[in-house]
C-alpha cells in the first residue's frame, strides 16, 4: 500500500493584494510556516506565467527553487478558470467573459481558442515541473438543461457531450505527450459533476488514459450523492483529491436547489475542516485501501470563518488524517509457514508430484 502524500494547500483562495499573499514567495513562506509540504498552483500570471513556463525549463526550475526554498513542492497546477472557458453555453457568456484576457471579451471563439491553448501550455508545464496529474474543470454546454423542465429534447445530453468530448480530446491528447492526467474537479454548474455525467464524458473521449477526477467530497454532500461509494466505484480514475467539508441541513423551506439563497443561508453550504459533516477518516482509509499516492490538497471556502484560520487548522487536520499504511499484516506474528504441500493437506486436496 501507499501513503497519501500531505498536507497540501490550493492558493487561489488566498491570494490577494497585501503580503505575504500577493506574491508566491510570500505565500510559499505563509503555507510553509503553518505546516504544508506542497501547493496546488493556479496558472494565475499573479503566481505562476503559463506563457512562459511552456517555453522555459529555467523558468519553471526558478518556480521550483522559490518553493524549495521553504521545504516546499507543486503538488499540481491548476487551470480551473481555463479549463470552464473550454466549453460555455451562450447563457454564461458575459459572466465567463471575466475569466479572459480583456481582448477576447465578447468574442466566444477566440476564447475557446485562447482557453484550449494554454491548456495545452499547462500539459507542457507539468512536465516541466515533473508533476504527474492536473487539476482542472470541464467546462458546461448542457447546464442550463440539468433539470428536465421544459421536457428536453431527444439528443441534447447527447450531442452536448459529444462536442464536449470533441473539444476535450485534442487537449487529452496532449497531456498524454506530456505524461501527465488531466483531473477534472466534478462540481455544480460543469458538465462534469458526478458519476452519470463523468461515465458519458468518458464514452465521448473513447475512455481516454488520461481523462481522470479530482476527488472533492464537498460537492457530493450538496447534491447527496455517496461520497464513500464513489470512491468504491471511480477509484481508479481519482488521481487528485480536495481536502473540503461541507454539510447539508434541509428544511421546510429549501433542499438541493438552495432557493437562491446566499451561501450563509443555503441548506448545503461549504464548510472549513472539521466543521462540516464529511468523514474524512473513512475516505482517508478508503484512499489508503486503494493506493492513492497523490496530495492530500486542503480547498478553503467557507462563508463562516476566517481564511486564515482554516488554512491554519487546515493544515492539522490533514496531518492526522494522513494514514502511514502498513508495510506488513498485523498478525504476520502468526504465520504457520505452511508450504503449499501443507496446504492443500489441511483442505484434503491430493498432494502434487
Amino acid at each position: 500500500m501507499k501513503t497519501i502524500k500531505g498536507p497540501a494547500i490550493f492558493l487561489a483562495q488566498f491570494m490577494g493584494p497585501e503580503v505575504p499573499f500577493n506574491s508566491l514567495a510570500g505565500l510559499a513562506g505563509w503555507a510553509a510556516e503553518l505546516g504544508y509540504k506542497a501547493i496546488q498552483l493556479p496558472c494565475d500570471p499573479r503566481l505562476f506565467d503559463l506563457e512562459i513556463a511552456a517555453g522555459s525549463q529555467g523558468y519553471c526550475d526558478d518556480v521550483a527553487g522559490t518553493l524549495a526554498a521553504h521545504g516546499l513542492q507543486v503538488s499540481e497546477l491548476s487551470t480551473h478558470l481555463q479549463g470552464q472557458l473550454v466549453a460555455v453555453h451562450p447563457a454564461y457568456d458575459t459572466l465567463f467573459d471575466g475569466f479572459a484576457p480583456a481582448h477576447l471579451r465578447g468574442d466566444p471563439g477566440r476564447r475557446r481558442e485562447w482557453a484550449a491553448g494554454q491548456l495545452h501550455k499547462a500539459a507542457i508545464a507539468s512536465r516541466r515541473l515533473g508533476l504527474k496529474a492536473h487539476a482542472t474543470f470541464s467546462g458546461a454546454l448542457a447546464w442550463p438543461y440539468l433539470y428536465p423542465w421544459p421536457q428536453r429534447p431527444a439528443g441534447l445530453v447527447e450531442e452536448a457531450f459529444a462536442e464536449l468530448g470533441r473539444r476535450w480530446l485534442p487537449i487529452l491528447d496532449a497531456f498524454d505527450e506530456q505524461g501527465v492526467d488531466v483531473c477534472y474537479e466534478l462540481h455544480p454548474g460543469e458538465d462534469l459533476h458526478g458519476g452519470t455525467s463523468f461515465e458519458r464524458f468518458l464514452e465521448s473521449v473513447c475512455g481516454h488514459r488520461r481523462a481522470n477526477i479530482l476527488y472533492d467530497p464537498s460537492h457530493f454532500v450538496l447534491q447527496q450523492l455517496d461520497y464513500l461509494d464513489f470512491i468504491d466505484i471511480y477509484h481508479e480514475r481519482i488521481k487528485a483529491f480536495h481536502v473540503k467539508d461541507a454539510e447539508f441541513r434541509p428544511n421546510g423551506r429549501q433542499g438541493v436547489y438552495g432557493g437562491y439563497s446566499s451561501w450563509q443561508d443555503r441548506a448545503g453550504r461549504f464548510r472549513s475542516l472539521g466543521d462540516g459533516q464529511i468523514d474524512f477518516g473513512a475516505i482517508f482509509s478508503k484512499l489508503a485501501q486503494y493506493d492513492f499516492d497523490g496530495w492530500a490538497v486542503l480547498e478553503w471556502e467557507c462563508c463562516l470563518k476566517h481564511p486564515e484560520a482554516g488554512a491554519r487548522e487546515g493544515a492539522q487536520f490533514i496531518g492526522k488524517h494522513i494514514i502511514p499504511v502498513a508495510q506488513r499484516a498485523f498478525d504476520d506474528f502468526a504465520g504457520s509457514g505452511a508450504n503449499l504441500e501443507q496446504i492443500r493437506g489441511l483442505m484434503g486436496f491430493a498432494t502434487t508430484e
